[in-house]
């Protein structure tokens, strides 16, 4: 197991949620979506289609906390949160940047996603979700995926 993983830890007392706040570094997020992987699915039995959605999401969702967020600044960090239920993960991506507006955000429809410079990241992100949910401030976003 690579330092990164080891790093995302379990909480206290629940053996089904991790965590890691790393800085903003893109040439991180591949390494915290295989932490996520090998916590997420230990002994490696998940589909493809589950393990494409999960490094989709966190993949995105990461790389926009780092990028929009936090604005590539690498003091700023990038908190990750992973619940893993029997039935569904849930996901938490959470930066230190002042937040937007996710409504103001149009959710691109069909071809549009092909071409559009912005928003493709929010787009895949609701398409391959269960469900999505931000908080109030908009620096936190909420991703629930199936987990078989």
């Amino acid at each position: 197991m690579d330092a990164l993983a080891q790093s995302l830890t379990r909480d206290a007392g629940d053996d089904d949620r991790f965590r890691i706040e790393l800085p903003s570094d893109l040439a991180r997020v591949g390494d915290v979506v295989d932490a996520a992987c090998a916590c997420c699915f230990p002994d490696g039995r998940e589909s493809r289609r589950t393990r494409f959605r999960l490094c989709t999401v966190l993949a995105e969702a990461v790389a926009n906390a780092m990028l929009y967020g936090n604005h590539g600044d690498p003091a700023l960090l990038v908190i990750i949160e992973i619940a893993v239920g029997n039935e569904e993960l849930v996901l938490s991506i959470s930066d230190q940047g002042d937040g937007f507006d996710h409504t103001a955000v149009p959710l691109l429809l069909g071809d549009e996603s092909l071409e559009a410079t912005r928003g493709r990241g929010l787009y895949m992100i609701h398409r391959l979700a269960e469900h999505v949910a931000f908080n109030e401030r908009g620096n936190t976003i909420w991703i629930t995926l199936p987990r078989h």
